[in-house]
């Protein structure tokens, strides 16, 4: 409900801008932002990427009142620090960034989460996990749709996120590493780790159906 307010009063904001700030690249629309405070400029941020926010904060709870509180709060917080986006990567690259960074410590202080007791089902030890010794962009690419989104679901949110803005957003490894600050080496590696991780919970979920 709270979103649903929000939205109206940018929306209602944006629509008071001529057509030349509405057509203003996102970069030089968050410089301007900055700037200026004005919440009708920002009221164009969300139009452009309200809904996209709002999906990738539903495939993480899966629950529409939750996500739509979800998306607010990250807006919110998006507005008062704007000012941190230096232009290193793409503002869209940044934000899906920024928009995982927010949805992966707030899995981790959601306690009421079922994560754990689902992958306690799938033997939490993580033996299995060895079995898998590398996996390359092609293996992530053959796994089942369906297969895919139970896995990528049960493992950690922080691989969730890292996996979700190489694939889903197509983030290059140098934008991930200006993300990340940390070297090329660091992030092939990370993204191994959550690739074997995806696998090798995928392989259990088959072996279980």
């Amino acid at each position: 409900m709270k979103s649903r307010v929000m939205k109206r009063i940018l929306v209602l904001f944006s629509a008071t801008l001529g057509k030349d700030k509405k057509s203003l690249s996102d970069e030089a629309l968050v410089q301007l932002i900055v700037e200026t405070n004005d919440p009708a400029l920002f009221g164009i941020l969300y139009d452009r990427y309200g809904k996209k926010i709002y999906n990738k904060c539903y495939s993480f709870v899966k629950d529409k009142d939750e996500t739509q509180d979800l998306t607010q709060d990250i807006f919110l917080k998006l507005f008062m620090q704007l000012h941190k986006y230096q232009g290193r990567a793409k503002f869209s690259t940044w934000l899906y960034s920024f928009t995982y960074n927010f949805l992966v410590n707030y899995k981790k202080r959601d306690t009421s989460k079922k994560l754990g007791e689902r992958w306690e089902n799938l033997n939490k030890n993580e033996k299995h996990v060895t079995q898998v010794e590398d996996v390359e962009d092609e293996d992530v690419f053959e796994l089942k749709v369906s297969g895919l989104e139970k896995a990528i679901d049960l493992i950690d949110p922080a691989d969730k996120a890292l996996l979700l803005l190489k694939y889903q957003d197509d983030v290059s490894v140098k934008d991930l590493q200006n993300l990340l600050h940390i070297n090329e080496s660091a992030v092939k590696m990370r993204l191994k780790r959550a690739r074997i991780k995806l696998i090798s919970v995928y392989q259990k979920l088959q072996e279980n159906e």
